[in-house]
């Protein structure tokens, strides 16, 4: 009897093929499924505002959700969960979606690969063309004794503290207390001044539903150099912004009138004639589909009723009408090219291998007024170092136009920590430094603030020679007059006369001067700059009164109890401590003393 032979293998049996059983009024069901489909893809774009582009990542989650919404409606539509046996109906139904869906993924990832700065370093090293022969001293405007009143005092966060304070202005128009600041502070040059605009938002959800009909009202303008801020009433209400919602979000607007079209963060500015506009960048990803992305044009929209014009970068460049224009490209998005052509100039390896002639910016930036346009700022180190600096770079953020000039020195976050420790017994905090150009020394510039973010000093400390050449004064005026003579001291020429410099209030107009007389009632010193000064508190008074021994010998031998009278300027801000100019015995005032406080 031959053996029984068992395959265990299951070789020779087919798969069982499931059994679709299709739900009653199947079609029906399916046809109201891509109806619901279709609904979902309305209301996700007008929430999502994908750009109809496949170089848009976010376009590839709105089509996913719009797919993924057919099989979910026609799940519910079925009862699926509570009748199982519909499941392979589902199944079968939802293999185009899932082939649809795999397509994409396949793109996504293609593209992806196709982006991938290891494959592409060479082309992201290209994305910016750098001048590297920039010559500093003939080709950054020096500093005069006329020039120095127009530096920019103030950096981002200063002018928001200040923003805030204007909108007291909206009480002319007895809209107080509906509108707040929109947090964007654009910098511009605006009538040849270096200021900073934003535009407002609603105060709250309740302030914009009785508000909204008129829109915002105007703007805010805070110049950077004298510190005035204010409310400027518009002619025509902002209607579209940011800070909108519906149909007026300025975003929405954008993306049903250029569906297909990448944009950038829009920026507010003003034209020479004070009408606000949004400058809206429009991009492209020159790198894969995802990877290089770049400024190809613009969209320059009215906020009072919408409408807008489109233009190529060349227009902006090119056509003198729009050279009022100051930002179209963003800081961080000429940052990040800057620093693919520093890290990536060598290939991708060499910039994590050998590092050979690798350089990235270093942390922050500021702004530059060159030519009627703004240029970003910002120090250029080796990718080794984090404490001192190769060189700078000037990228014109209207054209891209970007020169590097070499220099070496101390970074900005080192030059801060320097001012911050001159003053350290004040506990004043440095503003982001400006480079300016004084006697073609290259040399930060920095304001010192108190907690309230008042100006209360200023700092100038020489690029290449930080740890010798740096000084604080009690204005700006003292500050330059301190920096020249430490030049000279370092054996450095200079071309501005000391004496041409006048004292100067925060508006660039002469400050008048008043006196305080009374009993000395406390006294207390420190060494700045290697000079001591001396702070006097009067009776009846809590404020302090600031002067070094270097203008006043006689404050080294007063005493508690002295009747003093302290000449000092009238616009002085601060609640704590006074510059003074001079002082001297009530009794023994001299009459060039008694005149200057008449």
């Amino acid at each position: 009897m031959d053996p029984i032979k068992v395959d265990f293998t299951n070789k020779g049996s087919k798969k069982k093929k499931e059994i679709v059983i299709p739900p009653e009024r199947s079609v029906l069901k399916i046809i109201i499924s891509i109806l619901g489909s279709i609904l979902t893809a309305a209301v996700a774009y007008y929430f999502m505002m994908p750009a109809l582009n496949f170089k848009d990542s976010n376009f590839y989650l709105y089509i996913g959700i719009v797919i993924a919404s057919f099989v979910v409606i026609l799940s519910l539509l079925t009862k699926v969960t509570t009748k199982p046996e519909y499941v392979p109906f589902i199944k079968k139904s939802a293999k185009i979606p899932g082939i649809l869906i795999g397509l994409l993924l396949v793109v996504a990832l293609i593209g992806g690969i196709s982006s991938w700065v290891v494959f592409r370093a060479n082309s992201y090293s290209k994305i910016i063309s750098v001048n590297n022969n920039g010559n500093f001293a003939k080709e950054i405007a020096k500093q005069d004794a006329e020039s120095y009143s127009n530096i920019p005092r103030l950096d981002e966060p200063a002018a928001a503290n200040l923003a805030n304070r204007a909108l007291s202005g909206l009480s002319s128009i007895g809209k107080v207390s509906q509108y707040t600041v929109y947090p964007q502070y654009t910098q511009i040059n605006y009538k040849g001044d270096p200021v900073r605009v934003a535009s407002l938002q609603y105060a709250n959800i309740i302030k914009w539903f009785t508000n909204r009909k008129d829109g915002f009202p105007g703007y805010i303008i805070i110049n950077m150099a004298t510190q005035k801020t204010e409310f400027v009433k518009s002619a025509k209400p902002v209607m579209y912004s940011p800070a909108e919602h519906f149909g007026r979000l300025l975003k929405r607007q954008l993306r049903f009138s250029h569906p297909t079209t990448l944009f950038g963060t829009p920026v507010f500015e003003l034209d020479e004639q004070g009408n606000p506009f949004w400058i809206c960048p429009v991009f492209d990803k020159t790198i894969g589909l995802f990877g290089g992305t770049d400024v190809i044009g613009m969209v320059l929209l009215d906020p009072a009723d919408g409408s807008y014009k489109d233009y190529t970068l060349e227009q902006v460049k090119n056509d003198n009408s729009l050279k009022w224009i100051d930002r179209l490209f963003s800081s961080d998005l000429l940052i990040q090219q800057y620093n693919y052509y520093g890290k990536y100039n060598g290939g991708f390896w060499n910039s994590i291998l050998g590092q050979k002639n690798v350089f990235i910016t270093t942390d922050g930036h500021s702004y530059i007024a060159k030519d009627d346009d703004v240029y970003m700022y910002t120090g250029v180190t080796s990718v080794t170092s984090d404490q001192s600096i190769i060189g700078f770079i000037l990228i014109n953020q209207r054209t891209k136009a970007a020169t590097y000039y070499r220099v070496s020195g101390a970074t900005e976050t080192t030059v801060m920590e320097t001012a911050e420790g001159m003053v350290q017994d004040l506990g004043y905090t440095a503003a982001f430094p400006l480079l300016i150009n004084v006697s073609d020394q290259p040399t930060y510039f920095m304001a010192l603030m108190d907690t309230e973010m008042v100006n209360q000093k200023f700092a100038m400390i020489n690029v290449e020679k930080y740890n010798t050449i740096k000084v604080v004064g009690d204005s700006l005026a003292d500050c330059l007059q301190l920096y020249l003579k430490a030049l000279t001291n370092a054996g450095i020429k200079t071309d501005i006369d000391i004496n041409d410099i006048d004292d100067t209030d925060s508006n660039g107009s002469a400050a008048a001067n008043k006196t305080a007389t009374g009993l000395i009632t406390e006294i207390r010193s420190a060494v700045l700059n290697g000079e001591s000064c001396y702070y006097f508190r009067l009776a009846g008074s809590d404020v302090f009164y600031s002067i070094s021994a270097a203008k006043a010998e006689e404050a080294v031998i007063l005493n508690k109890g002295d009747n003093v009278t302290i000449t000092y300027k009238a616009t002085t801000k601060s609640k704590r401590i006074v510059p003074a100019i001079s002082i001297a015995s009530a009794a023994e005032e001299t009459t060039e003393t008694a005149t200057a406080a008449s």
